[in-house]
């Protein structure tokens, strides 16, 4: 005598549905519960202690060109001649620009010809001009 009906030969097919919601809880809890950033070391370059809060003259922009040559105050001169020029006039801090054509070993030049005398250099690439 059998009291329990035998299985049917096809297969049970798996419920999905609930394993979404599972998987979507999980998911919830934990976007919730974790730190994206490092709060407790974030570095905020913010150091202005040396710096005077009364405004001076304006920094000196420089222009590097396409051929290499940097322009400053109307006159287009080599870096070498440049560095000296800035050294003799007490320049200790520039702002430092490219044309759009200028290629990144001539920026890289006078960038590091700055350094090396050190001159605080901020700089900038432009972005090449679209006909």
């Amino acid at each position: 005598m059998q009291l329990v009906e035998p299985r049917p030969s096809r297969p049970i097919p798996i419920r999905i549905t609930p394993l979404i919601d599972v998987v979507f809880i999980l998911l919830v809890f934990f976007m919730l519960t974790t730190r994206l950033l490092p709060v407790d070391y974030l570095e905020l370059a913010n150091n202005t202690s040396s710096r005077s809060p009364v405004t001076g003259d304006p920094l000196p922009e420089l222009t590097v060109t396409a051929d290499g040559k940097v322009q400053w105050q109307g006159q287009s001169m080599a870096p070498d001649q440049l560095v000296s020029k800035l050294g003799d006039a007490g320049i200790t801090e520039v702002n430092l620009a490219t044309t759009g054509d200028t290629p990144l070993g001539a920026f890289t030049r006078v960038l590091s010809g700055l350094t090396a005398q050190n001159i605080d250099t901020h700089w900038k690439r432009a972005k090449p001009q679209t006909p």
